[in-house]
């Protein structure tokens, strides 16, 4: 585990990227339907139950959310979609920040795209996975809860993922891979530990 990740700390909110961090550095963000775990996975990641605010209303991050690592390293839990119980104009207003957001910020290093492992790949989804091909942006595709299915079915719904992004990545060069993860029994919290800590260049620990 990199003990870095333990030392986050809520940072800022922004609901306009001219009130977001300096554009420099190095971030990794955070995407996914509402209620789909996003932000129980980046609380278990980071080792703490109160980083990321959870809730079992769809719809609670309404801004970009920007946790600090170090003077340089951040983590940005972006707003939710799909079935957000918020107007479409708020709704569209999200989906136009996020839009801005993954185009234009250079310190984006790569996107966490979290699933809920029981009804992958929804519309919403795969639109989040076209924005970040547009953008060249690695992805990692989470498929959170899997403990909520025996063992089988975890790697099958695995596999089936696996295929379809590759489908819709085609012959694209930008890097997409998908993973188990729970947040409640740690499946597959190392994996992404690193995959994360190599996009942010997190120094080696002795």
């Amino acid at each position: 585990m990199h003990a870095q990740f333990q030392r986050a700390v809520f940072l800022t909110a922004a609901s306009d990227l001219r009130a977001a961090p300096p554009d420099e550095g190095f971030e990794v963000a955070f995407a996914g339907r509402s209620n789909a775990g996003k932000s129980s996975a980046i609380n278990a990641i980071c080792h703490q139950h109160r980083l990321a605010r959870t809730s079992k209303t769809p719809g609670r991050t309404q801004q970009l959310i920007f946790f600090r690592l170090d003077d340089q390293r951040r983590l940005v839990d972006l707003p939710g979609y799909g079935f957000a119980r918020v107007s479409q104009a708020i709704k569209a207003n999200w989906q136009a920040l996020m839009g801005r957001y993954l185009r234009q910020r250079g310190c984006l290093r790569g996107l966490v795209v979290v699933m809920d492992i029981r009804h992958p790949l929804t519309e919403f989804d795969r639109q989040m996975l076209d924005w970040g091909i547009a953008a060249t942006l690695p992805m990692l595709l989470l498929l959170t809860k899997a403990d909520k299915l025996k063992h089988g079915a975890q790697r099958q719904t695995l596999a089936q993922v696996r295929r379809a992004v590759g489908e819709i990545a085609g012959s694209s060069p930008v890097p997409v891979q998908a993973d188990l993860f729970s947040a409640s029994s740690r499946l597959g919290l190392d994996a992404v530990q690193q995959h994360i800590a190599d996009w942010l260049a997190l120094p080696t620990e002795a």
